[in-house]
């Protein structure tokens, strides 16, 4: 059995559902009003406390015991003590309110212009080197602001933005859809990854098209770079024989190592031992890294700070990169 709005606005029993959401919007006006009653025990003194005329609180306390058909307090002239149903409610009043309490310290914390954070998605690729960098270069300025890092593939960030789970986001490719905001910021070649023992390892430069006979190993479907390598070899004349397929570049170049196949990769953080990277010079090898947000969201003051700062690195992003990279 639940409550239902009559027509005259107070609430009456029902047999039939009703969202419980209806009757708390109905509620929580008074619902402070009611636990500053309820803890004082004196409706002159609550009003005082709370800074409302008396005569507005004595009136919401009314409303509300005729909306939940139910007497909450017993009247001793000024003084009031809780009925049994009064305690009962007041118990989960007081938690609901530092409940909301809480969560309104938690977001102003959050959007602290000084000690705020910013949610911040990244691809794995770049959480070795880049992201430490560009972390360490942004708090040189703003040292209390925190951050939720997230390594991810691109597709899993970008459901992140439209989730709410990330406010930025550094991947590739550059994401174009009309709910998003992107700018490109750097590019990144790719090398043709092989074997230490390969017949392609004495070499310093190769064309793409020299491989078509391998056996490659790839991130699985989804991941930006599976999509830019299955590309690049439709260009260069042939599709990818497919070994093994991960989700992680270093996990693949161990997989090269090992004798597995060939991979297109990014460069690595640290020298891998047991393969040789080779520059592709047909066709251009190389992906976009881009910054991108929600569109229509507004920015807290840590995340317009830390956006702004990313959009300074345009084609200094990447370790070794320079301004002339990104025309």
């Amino acid at each position: 059995m639940v409550h239902q709005q009559r027509s005259d606005g107070r609430l009456s029993r029902t047999g039939d559902t009703r969202d419980r959401e209806e009757m708390a919007r109905l509620l929580a006006p008074r619902l402070a009003h009611f636990a500053g009653v309820a803890r004082t025990e004196h409706v002159t003194r609550a009003a005082q406390e709370m800074q409302v005329p008396q005569s507005t609180l004595s009136r919401a306390l009314v409303r509300l015991e005729e909306d939940l058909g139910v007497e909450l307090f017993a009247r001793h002239g000024r003084t009031v003590s809780l009925t049994p149903a009064g305690r009962t409610f007041y118990a989960s009043v007081d938690r609901a309110l530092d409940e909301i309490g809480r969560a309104a310290e938690a977001v102003r914390a959050d959007a602290d212009p000084a000690t705020g954070k910013v949610a911040f998605g990244f691809l794995h690729t770049m959480g070795a080197e880049t992201v430490p960098g560009l972390l360490h270069a942004f708090r040189a300025d703003h040292p209390g602001i925190r951050f939720s890092l997230v390594q991810n593939y691109g597709e899993a960030m970008l459901e992140g933005l439209r989730g709410g789970e990330l406010d930025l986001c550094l991947t590739s490719p550059v994401p174009s859809a009309p709910d998003l905001v992107a700018r490109r910021l750097d590019e990144q070649k790719l090398r043709l990854v092989v074997p230490a023992d390969h017949r392609l390892a004495s070499r310093r430069r190769v064309r793409l098209a020299e491989a078509s006979d391998e056996t490659f190993v790839t991130l699985e479907p989804g991941y930006g770079l599976r999509r830019i390598t299955d590309d690049l070899c439709a260009e260069a004349g042939f599709a990818p024989r497919i070994a093994f397929e991960g989700e992680e570049a270093e996990t693949l170049r161990g997989l090269v190592a090992a004798g597995l196949g060939v991979a297109l990769l990014p460069p690595p953080p640290f020298p891998r031992p047991g393969v040789v990277e080779l520059t592709v010079t047909a066709p251009r090898a190389a992906r976009e890294i881009g910054v991108a947000w929600l569109a229509g969201r507004p920015d807290t003051p840590p995340v317009a700070a830390f956006k702004k700062f990313l959009l300074s690195k345009r084609g200094r992003l990447l370790p070794g990169s320079g301004a002339a990279s990104v025309p």
